[in-house]
């Protein structure tokens, strides 16, 4: 949950800057891919 809530704000933030719909896949995806390389390092670790 800690983790959860700063990338929901960089989330928010990615968005708010991107001015059309085009931009705002970009954003997700740059997300998603953010989030997956994280659960992969912490995959990882284990």
């Amino acid at each position: 949950m800690k983790t959860l809530i700063p990338l929901l704000i960089v989330a928010a933030a990615m968005l708010s800057a991107c001015e059309t719909v085009q931009g705002a896949g970009r954003d997700l995806q740059s997300a998603g891919q953010a989030v997956s390389t994280g659960a992969q390092q912490v995959q990882n670790d284990l």
